[in-house]
C-alpha cells in the first residue's frame, strides 16, 4: 500500500476526531492540509502562526499519540505556515515544528524561534512580548441583570438578554441586536448579557469589544501583515459582543473581514450580540450582505423609559449608593428628565453632589435648579407631532391634509419635509416615522429625504422651504 502524506493525515485525523469535541476538532483540524511525508516526517500547511500557536499550546499530546501511532516512535510533525501578505507579495512558507521535536528537522526558508522572546500579536488584548492565550473578556461586571431594570420601554430586549444568556447559540436570537438612541442602555445590556454568561458558563470564552477598537485592531493587523491571526482570534471566542456597530460605516476592509468573522461564527452555533443607535433598516453605508445577517436574529429596541420605568431607576440607584431621598423630589426629577437613563441618573448624582458639598438639604428647589441645568444643557429633541405641526402650518394646511394620500405636488412636498426632518431632528426609525406620518413605510421616508436632498441643492424656492423650517424647528 502506497502511504502518501494524505494518507498519514487521514489516518490521524480520525483518531484525533475520536478524541477531542466535535467543534474544536472542526475549527483546529479541518482547515489543516497535509502537503508531505518526508522518512518520518509529516508536513501539515495551517493558515497562520496564531492557529500554530493554538494547537501546540493545547492539541500537542494528541497529535503525538496519532503521529506516533502511524509513523512509530521517531515521527515528526512539522508545521508550514502559509503567510498571508495583505499587499499582494507572496512570502516563502515558514516551517515550525513541536516543541517535542524541534530539535530533529530545522525550520526552512524563514527561521522564528520557538522561544521568541517577542512573538507576534497573537491576542489582540494583551501586551505585546507577553506569551499569554488567557482572553479577558473585557466585561464590567458592575453592569449586570440586577441593575438593568425591566419596563414596558425594554421588555423585549432584557428577556431575549437573558435567554441568549441562558442558552448562548442555542435560541434564534442569535444574532441578537439591541439598537436605541444614546443613554437607553445598550451597553449596559451587551456587558450583562456577558457577565450572565460567564457567571453560568465559566469555560466559555467571552469577548466585548466596541466597534471602534474592533477597527483599529484590524487596521493593525493589516500593517503587521498578520490579518490571518487577527480573523483565526475572532473565530476561537465562544460569544462575541460588539457595541456600535454602526460604527462600521462605510470601512469596507473592516466590514469584510467582519462578515466572514460573523459567519464562521454563527455556522459553528457561537454567540452574536450587536448595539447599535440604529435599527439594520436606517444604517447607511453597511454592506447588504451584512445587513441581512443582523437580521437572521432578532433586532431589540430599547426606547425612552416611561415615568414609572423612571422612577424606578432613580430609586434603584440611590438604593445602591446608600442615599435617601424624599419620594417628591425622586418623582420630580423622573417628571422632568425623559430623554434618557443616563442624564436621569447624571441629574440624581449632580443633586446629591450639590447637597453633600453645599451642604445644603435636598428639596424641591435645589431639584428644580439641578433639573433646569440638565434640561437646558440638553438639546431638546423636537417630537414627530411638532414637526408635522409646523410643516402643516407653514404651508397653510392641516395636518390630516398633509398625512393624506392625495398626489398633489405641494401636499406631497410638504409631507416629504416632514418626513426629512423627523430623520434629521429625531432618533426615530424610518419605519417609526413613516407609520406617524400618514401610515408610510420606511421605503417611502428614504425616498422622501433623498428628494428633499437632491430638490434642495436643484430648486431655489424648495431650499428656502428647507431653510426656513429649519429655523422654526431649531431654534
Amino acid at each position: 500500500m502506497n502511504v502518501t502524506a494524505q494518507s498519514v493525515w487521514s489516518n490521524c485525523l480520525e483518531f484525533i476526531k475520536d478524541n477531542i469535541q466535535p467543534q474544536a476538532y472542526k475549527t483546529w483540524f479541518e482547515p489543516i492540509k497535509a502537503v508531505k511525508l518526508t522518512d518520518k516526517a509529516l508536513s501539515i500547511q495551517v493558515p497562520s502562526k496564531f492557529f500554530y500557536e493554538w494547537l501546540e499550546e493545547h492539541y500537542v499530546k494528541v497529535l503525538k499519540v496519532a503521529l506516533t501511532k502511524e509513523l512509530g516512535e521517531n515521527a515528526k510533525l512539522v508545521y508550514i505556515i502559509k503567510m498571508e501578505n495583505t499587499y499582494g507579495n507572496k512570502q516563502p512558507f515558514t516551517e515550525k515544528i513541536p516543541s517535542s521535536n524541534r530539535s530533529a528537522v530545522k525550520s526552512q526558508d524563514v527561521d522564528i524561534p520557538l522561544n521568541n522572546k517577542n512573538p507576534e500579536l497573537k491576542n489582540p488584548f494583551i501586551i505585546p512580548g507577553i506569551r499569554n492565550v488567557k482572553i479577558e473578556s473585557q466585561l464590567n461586571p458592575n453592569y449586570n441583570f440586577e441593575n438593568f431594570l425591566e419596563g414596558d420601554s425594554n421588555r423585549l430586549a432584557r428577556s431575549a438578554g437573558l435567554a441568549v444568556a441562558a442558552k448562548p447559540g442555542g435560541t434564534s436570537f442569535n444574532p441578537l441586536l439591541v439598537f436605541g438612541g444614546v443613554g437607553l442602555g445598550k451597553t449596559h445590556l451587551a456587558h450583562a448579557i456577558g457577565v450572565d454568561i460567564k457567571d453560568k458558563y465559566p469555560e466559555k470564552t467571552v469577548l466585548y469589544i466596541s466597534a471602534e477598537k474592533f477597527t483599529q485592531q484590524y487596521i493593525d493587523s493589516v500593517k503587521k501583515n498578520n490579518r490571518n491571526d487577527f480573523i483565526h482570534f475572532y473565530q476561537i471566542i465562544d460569544v462575541l459582543i460588539i457595541d456600535d456597530v454602526q460604527f462600521l460605516s462605510g470601512k469596507t476592509g473592516t466590514q469584510d473581514v467582519f462578515f466572514h468573522i460573523f459567519n464562521h461564527l454563527h455556522q459553528n452555533g457561537k454567540q452574536v450580540i450587536l448595539t447599535s443607535d440604529k435599527a439594520p433598516v436606517d444604517m447607511q453605508d453597511i454592506e447588504q450582505r451584512l445587513l441581512s445577517r443582523f437580521k437572521w436574529g432578532l433586532s431589540a429596541e430599547l426606547q425612552s423609559p416611561d415615568f414609572e420605568t423612571r422612577v424606578s431607576i432613580l430609586k434603584n440607584k440611590l438604593y445602591r449608593d446608600g442615599v435617601e431621598m424624599p419620594e417628591d423630589i425622586v418623582e420630580y426629577v423622573a417628571k422632568n428628565i425623559k430623554t434618557n437613563i443616563r442624564e436621569l441618573e447624571g441629574a440624581i448624582i449632580s443633586l446629591i453632589a450639590q447637597s453633600s458639598f453645599n451642604k445644603k438639604e435636598v428639596n424641591i428647589e435645589l431639584a428644580k435648579q439641578v433639573v433646569e441645568k440638565f434640561v437646558k444643557n440638553t438639546k431638546r429633541e423636537v417630537s414627530i407631532d411638532y414637526i408635522q405641526k409646523v410643516v402643516s402650518d407653514y404651508f397653510q394646511m392641516d395636518i390630516d391634509t398633509l398625512q393624506s394620500k392625495t398626489r398633489k405636488r405641494h401636499i406631497v412636498q410638504a409631507r416629504q419635509l416632514a418626513m426629512f426632518f423627523a430623520k434629521k431632528l429625531t432618533k426615530a426609525s424610518l419605519a417609526s416615522i413613516g407609520s406617524q406620518i400618514g401610515k408610510r413605510d420606511h421605503a417611502t421616508v428614504l425616498h422622501a429625504c433623498k428628494t428633499v436632498d437632491n430638490l434642495s441643492s436643484t430648486d431655489k424656492q424648495f431650499k428656502k422651504y428647507v431653510d426656513d423650517l429649519t429655523k422654526k424647528l431649531t431654534v
